[in-house]
């Protein structure tokens, strides 16, 4: 500024306008407003042409998104800061390190608080838990979780290779070396009920473009239509909006559930598992990459059927090598096929019935997502404790319960697309899993209601 153009340098001073405008290094109030103008005329103009009804979505959803921006721009908050939300009969903590569920307490069929998920008391155990098990407890996982072949995939005529962090170099996890889990997101919105974390993502681990997430976790026991009883609810929504590049998003949540509240040493024996919708699931090689097959559940002498539902050990036996080489167990991703009265692609529908007979505790999960992965704890070994503000509780109860989190005891649920999709277009899974500017947002939305048997 204050410098008189030299002849010639006017289109190369406009460029550089437009890429500070486009990709500033800091987001001001003016260059918000801007975004903001900009983003609504472009939906506009493009609404009246095309599909009005599909980009007017995609402004609602990303105007809140790019709100937060400025606020994550200038944030310096303690990422191990422990925020509580509430309602009646639940109580959940999290911590912006990894937009991460720490702990939901939900009442037992005695009326007692239970603490259903898995992770530790101090949230700073959770970076020593990155640099040693990294098991990804309660994170948020992007920016495409599970895995992907050899890090590389194609958009078009563009081949793109990310970190491989996984099995020497064989596939990327849960987005490269550092993905969402270990980024230190901002609290953007915070009340008694609900919080709401944003993370500006800038070409994390080389994948193309910036995307910004916006993940809100809320707590309620409102009676409505999808919870006619009123039931304690956990609600998850990621919202992920590509600003610059077209780009693949597939974000999941990341929670350990017990519903025995480790009053058990596994979970195998008291926990009932029911996938109703789930009839197939992507096969995969020996190192859980998919080998482009899909798989009915009746493989494996049926030990992946949990259709009408069973417990979660009834055929583990016959799981050998289900979850990969030299493994038993479960950690597979299961399709969710909807139901003919269900017409739209990304409707919410419930997709798990899980109970525990130990304590009564249930749980009810539905997504609009394509699919799910159950993993059964089967690489977990009986080193990292359990909690012990739970422990706690199991010996105020007289229960001399698992001290340590063992094989089997616990069940990881990540509702998602399917895995590897990005390199696998035969299965249809492209417009659910790459997205652009010009396109909607990236849509997690999960709703988990816990009640008692």
């Amino acid at each position: 500024m204050g410098r008189s153009a030299r002849p010639g340098q006017g289109f190369p001073q406009l460029l550089g306008c437009c890429r500070s405008l486009l990709c500033p290094v800091r987001i001001t109030p003016r260059i918000l407003f801007a975004y903001c103008f900009f983003f609504l005329t472009i939906t506009f103009f493009l609404g009246i042409r095309m599909h009005f009804k599909s980009y007017l979505s995609a402004a609602l959803y990303g105007l809140p998104v790019l709100s937060q921006a400025a606020a994550a721009a200038n944030s310096t908050a303690d990422p191990f800061q422990l925020y509580t939300i509430s309602a009646e009969n639940i109580t959940a903590k999290l911590i912006p390190y990894g937009a991460r569920l720490t702990s939901l307490l939900v009442p037992d069929r005695n009326g007692k608080l239970q603490d259903v998920v898995v992770g530790y008391d101090d949230p700073k155990q959770y970076l020593r838990d990155t640099e040693t098990n990294h098991t990804y407890f309660g994170a948020v996982v992007g920016r495409y979780a599970n895995r992907i072949k050899n890090g590389t995939f194609s958009i078009g005529p563009d081949v793109y290779q990310i970190p491989e962090n996984e099995n020497g170099g064989e596939d990327t996890l849960h987005g490269g070396f550092v993905g969402y889990d270990q980024r230190n997101w901002t609290v953007t919105a915070y009340t008694n009920s609900s919080i709401t974390f944003t993370l500006v993502d800038r070409g994390f681990e080389n994948f193309p473009g910036d995307v910004i997430t916006h993940a809100t976790f809320s707590v309620q026991t409102e009676t409505t239509t999808e919870n006619p009883q009123g039931l304690p609810q956990l609600t998850t929504k990621l919202v992920s909006l590509a600003l610059t590049e077209t780009t693949p998003i597939m974000l999941a949540n990341h929670i350990y559930w017990n519903l025995n509240a480790f009053k058990n040493e596994t979970v195998l024996e008291d926990t009932w598992l029911q996938l109703p919708l789930s009839k197939r699931l992507v096969g995969t090689n020996g190192i859980l990459i998919p080998n482009g097959t899909i798989l009915d559940v009746d493989a494996y002498n049926g030990a992946p059927d949990f259709t009408t539902g069973k417990l979660v050990g009834q055929d583990i036996k016959d799981a050998d090598g289900l979850c990969g080489t030299d493994c038993t167990g479960y950690d597979n991703c299961f399709i969710v096929d909807r139901p003919p009265q269900y017409a739209a692609r990304n409707s919410i529908v419930p997709i798990i019935h899980m109970n525990s007979s130990t304590t009564g505790i249930s749980l009810d999960v539905a997504t609009n997502q394509q699919a799910l992965q159950i993993y059964s704890c089967n690489g977990q070994n009986g080193t990292i404790p359990v909690r012990q503000s739970q422990i706690q509780r199991n010996e105020a109860e007289g229960v001399d319960g698992a001290e340590y989190v063992n094989e089997h005891g616990c069940i990881v649920i990540e509702t998602e697309g399917w895995i590897d999709g990005i390199n696998n277009p035969q299965w249809g899974q492209l417009s659910d899993q790459v997205y652009s500017p010009e396109t909607g947002p990236a849509v997690n939305w999960a709703t988990y209601q816990f009640g008692t048997v």
